[in-house]
């Protein structure tokens, strides 16, 4: 993709990203009900990012398979070498939620809503269906938004949860910038074609449309309810 082709996403993207944030403001909101918000929200993040590894070895394994694309090859080398990045961050998340009182079962065994399986398993579509690049748009928006800095340290004041509650918020506000940078490097030297530029558009327009849904129904969720999303 060429750069004016990343602008371009970018711009997209700046469209209707303030749909996301004003959902995260929402379930971020203070008040009495946030620990149950923040506990449903490690029950949602977990069942999301368990599929992250699984998603890029899919996608690779597609590249793999598409000697002749121009696109496979650099794109399969990044996503092995993100997927070990992102390796383990599942267990980070039941490690927060442990120390909320939940017990990892609760987060494991869960039946994943329909906006987790909306979220994610469009992405395995376009994958086995259209084009593993599709993945592009879904990682561009989850480590383009990632928690503010400040985050961790807020809801632990206002949650009265422990500080090692909020290790993979505070992890994730530290990491992200850093693989946004190298994702937006790996655009810049794609020579997608316009079919693909679409498609990554389109799997990034859809990322923030189903992770404010999710986003939503953490917030509307009556207070009490704990981890399930």
């Amino acid at each position: 993709m060429s750069p004016p082709a990343l602008a371009g996403l970018r711009l997209e993207l700046s469209l209707v990203q303030p749909v996301l944030w004003t959902s995260a403001a929402r379930m971020w909101r203070s008040g009495p009900g946030l620990p149950d918000r923040y506990r449903r929200y490690l029950c949602a993040m977990h069942q999301v990012i368990r599929a992250s590894v699984p998603l890029m070895e899919r996608a690779a394994a597609r590249c793999e398979a598409l000697p002749r694309d121009p696109v496979a090859r650099p794109l399969a080398r990044y996503l092995r070498a993100h997927a070990e990045e992102e390796r383990g961050h599942d267990e980070w998340l039941l490690a927060d939620a442990v120390v909320t009182g939940a017990a990892p079962g609760e987060l494991t065994d869960a039946v994943p809503p329909a906006p987790v399986a909306t979220l994610v398993g469009a992405q395995y579509y376009w994958i086995e269906h259209s084009h593993p690049v599709a993945l592009l748009g879904y990682i561009a928006v989850l480590e383009g938004n990632a928690p503010a800095p400040g985050l961790a340290g807020r809801l632990a004041r206002e949650t009265g949860l422990p500080q090692a509650a909020f290790a993979t918020v505070r992890l994730h506000a530290d990491l992200d910038d850093g693989h946004s940078a190298d994702l937006d490097r790996l655009i810049d030297e794609l020579l997608l074609d316009s079919a693909q530029r679409s498609l990554v558009a389109v799997s990034a327009l859809h990322t923030v449309a189903s992770l404010a849904e999710l986003f939503d129904r953490i917030a509307a969720a009556p207070t009490g309810m704990g981890e399930r999303p």
